[in-house]
Formats: C-alpha cells, sequence, structure tokens
C-alpha cells in the first residue's frame, strides 16, 4: 500500500473526540471495538456505520454458518482465524444468549473427479486440527437420508448461528459510541496529528487513529485516508433460494469446492429458523451492494470496469462465471445444480431468499486474494480483504485489528 499525501478535514487546533475511530458497523468493525475495550478499558472507541443499524450488508446477508475451518491452507489466517473462531463463536453464542446450534455438515462427491479433491480436503482437515470421518457412499444416509453422492465427509464443528445478532450483542458489549446514519465522505489524516472523518451530514470526527473495517467499500475508505491499496473490490451477489420442502435436508450439504475459486458452491444450510437456504449462487454485481440486478450504480460499475484485475478475472475464469449466470438467469438450471447433491429437488421447491454481495479483493493482476488482508499505515489499520469465513472468525480478527490499533496508538502517543 502506497501512501499519498491529502488533507481535506482540518486536525490541528481540536481535541480528539475518541481514541481509535471504527469506520464501518458490520460484525469485524464490532469485534475491533469490543476486543479494544477488553484489551484496553478505558480506550473511548468510536464507530461510524452509515446504516441505521448494525450488520446490514455482509454480516446480515449470508447464510449463517459458523465455519470450521477445513478449506483453508494450513497456516493461513482464515485457518486459524476460522478454527480458533468456531470455537470462541459457540462460547460467544451461549454467553450472550444468541441463538445458535453445532450442526456438524457433509461435504459430498457426486463425480468420480471430485474424490481426490475430498480426499485433499481431508488431509487439509487435519492438518488444520479439525476432526474429519470419511463416509462411503452408503453412510451418507446417516446423516441425510435424501442426499445422493459417491463419497463425503463429516465434519463435527461446523455449526450455525444468528450472525446479525451477534453483531448487535457486540455492540452492546463493546462499551464504543456508535453512530449509525454516518457516511465517510472525507478522510484527512496528518501522521503527526490524527484522523478527522467528515460524514455526509457534514459532521467531523477526529480520532488518534483509524480503523477501516467498512466491508464493501474498505478499500474507498483507504483511498479516502490517501492509502493506495494494492487490490480493489469486486463485488460478487450471491443469490439464494428457499426450499419449500425443507423436510429434504436435515442440516447442511456441500459440494466439493472448486480450488481455484473461494466459493463454496451451491449448499444447503438448514438456519436457526429451521429454514433451509440453498446457494448462493455467485455473479458479478453490478453495484458494492447491489442485491438485485435492477441495481446498477454507474460510478461503482465504472470504478470496477476500469480495474485491470476485473478483465484479467474474467478471461480467466469465463467458463466457470457463464455458468453461474445461467444458473442465476435460470431457476431450472439452478435445480439441476441441487439435483447432483438432492435429487428430489424440483424447480417449484425453490423459492426465492434475499441476496447477499461478497466483498472480493482482487488484484491488479487479476488474482483472487484468498486470504484476510489487513494493512497498517500512519495511524490507520485498514481491513482490506474479510469475506467469508469473517463472520466465524471476527473475534480473532477483531483482536488482530485491536493489537494493531493498540500498537499504533501507543507509538502515536510517543
Amino acid at each position: 500500500m502506497h501512501y499519498r499525501n491529502r488533507e481535506v478535514v482540518q486536525v490541528a487546533g481540536h481535541a480528539y473526540d475518541c481514541d481509535v475511530l471504527v469506520v464501518g458497523g458490520g460484525i469485524v468493525g464490532l469485534s475491533t471495538a469490543y476486543a479494544i475495550s477488553r484489551a484496553a478499558p478505558g480506550t473511548r472507541v468510536t464507530v461510524l456505520e452509515k446504516e441505521p443499524g448494525p450488520a446490514r450488508h455482509q454480516t446480515g446477508r449470508n447464510s449463517g454458518v459458523i465455519h470450521s475451518g477445513i478449506y483453508y491452507r494450513p497456516g493461513s489466517l482464515k485457518a486459524r482465524y476460522a478454527v480458533r473462531g468456531a470455537a470462541e463463536m459457540v462460547k460467544f453464542c451461549a454467553e450472550y444468549g444468541v441463538e445458535h446450534a453445532v450442526t456438524g455438515k457433509l461435504i459430498v462427491a457426486t463425480a468420480r473427479e471430485e474424490l481426490p479433491r475430498l480426499h485433499a480436503l481431508v488431509q487439509r482437515g487435519r492438518e488444520n486440527g479439525i476432526a474429519v470421518r470419511e463416509l462411503g457412499a452408503a453412510q451418507i444416509a446417516e446423516f441425510e437420508p435424501e442426499v445422493d453422492g459417491l463419497a463425503a465427509i463429516h465434519v463435527s464443528t461446523t455449526g450455525i448461528c444468528d450472525f446479525a445478532a451477534v453483531a448487535r450483542r457486540l455492540a452492546q458489549a463493546s462499551g464504543a459510541e456508535i453512530r449509525y446514519g454516518a457516511r465517510v465522505v472525507r478522510v484527512d489524516r496528518r501522521p503527526d496529528l490524527g484522523v478527522a472523518v467528515r460524514t455526509a451530514a457534514g459532521d467531523v470526527v477526529r480520532g488518534r487513529i483509524m480503523v477501516n473495517c467498512a466491508g464493501l467499500h474498505c478499500d474507498e475508505i483507504a483511498r479516502l485516508t490517501g492509502d493506495e491499496p494494492a487490490a480493489r473490490i469486486v463485488p460478487f451477489r450471491g443469490e439464494y433460494y428457499e426450499l419449500a420442502r425443507p423436510e429434504l435436508v436435515r442440516g447442511l450439504v456441500y459440494p466439493v469446492p472448486d480450488p481455484a475459486f473461494p466459493f463454496l458452491g451451491v449448499h444447503l444450510t438448514r438456519g436457526v429458523d429451521g429454514g433451509v437456504h440453498v446457494g448462493p449462487n455467485a455473479v458479478p454485481a453490478l453495484a458494492r451492494e447491489g442485491y438485485d440486478r435492477r441495481t446498477v450504480r454507474p460510478r461503482e460499475l465504472g470504478a470496477t470496469l476500469a480495474w485491470p484485475g476485473s478483465w484479467q478475472l474474467a478471461r480467466r475464469h469465463w467458463r466457470y462465471g457463464a455458468g453461474e449466470l445461467h444458473r442465476s438467469l435460470s431457476r431450472a438450471a439452478f435445480a439441476r445444480a441441487v439435483r447432483r447433491l438432492l435429487p428430489a429437488v424440483r424447480a417449484e421447491d425453490l423459492v426465492p431468499a434475499p441476496a447477499g454481495v461478497r466483498a472480493q479483493a482482487v488484484l491488479r493482476d487479476g488474482t483472487l486474494v484468498d486470504d484476510f488482508l489487513i494493512e497498517e499505515t500512519a495511524r490507520a489499520v485498514h481491513v482490506l480483504n474479510a469475506p467469508s469465513p469473517a463472520a466465524t472468525a471476527c473475534l480473532p480478527i477483531g483482536r488482530e485489528v485491536a493489537r494493531r490499533a493498540l500498537a499504533g496508538l501507543a507509538a502515536a502517543g510517543r
């Protein structure tokens, strides 16, 4: 990340409103505020969230799965934080009265070419310290009588919860001042003084150090701060259906993922409300918050198209993308994809459900950033890639971001 000197809001001559200024009231921003309050009681934290409440985007628009960490490269932040975070999330939910369950899940191979990838997942899970049970075709029915496959693995530590409720509990327990309806439009960061931001309402908030947890807009906030991140957020819409016959699925059923993509493929998830989500399909969104095909924001779409990585990504993976787009446009095609796992499903069993948008960081050469990405610059900590499993891993991520913010605060104090 490169530093660009920009001054748009005056910091000098004014008292600080807080010690740490967090931009973004999703689960990562609120976990950071929560972690700061526990690591350094008395530290003044202000969270700015542009929506009227917390968790309105990635946090509140997902399938609610507490991921085990089986998919992620051993030693990566995703692997370490997901494994640790899954156990901590269950404990947090129990302590704060958030609805949850440890259900376990099946990852099912439905074609012979998937078997080597399934076996590789077994090895990866064990390297990450996760208990994995291998199943033959006949054993699948012990867990999911309606699911068909050649082989599967059962991961016992996977669970479900209401992440929006977790975010609300974090907000309450953090002790931070949380300002809703506070969209950041300008930032003045001066390494010798601190950071001041101006909101769309004209308010100015001054802090000694800023933490950027803006999710879908994190690269834009970094640029407002005067930094130049190496990656840009390219939004992908995840389209879900609700299963009209939820009795077909007992728990969580996943396909074997394609290692070339961070997406896990269309899966079946029984949520805490008893309903079964099917999805998500992953297609490019035409806006950062493009939750349907009709939402187009020309400035945001133009920025995505202007980023060279978007075109490199499209050239590299156009066949995969064409399949996703076809399933997006055709419920029958989506149903065919689901029938690979659940043969009894018909197109009329799929009821449209609210979509989500994944904030995926993409490098200039089209590489999808595979791990969590946290970068520090003068008076700022930027969380630049925190899609799934960030909700699962939010407590350890929050502690890491808090550690960096507090270290920056101490250095600024000197």
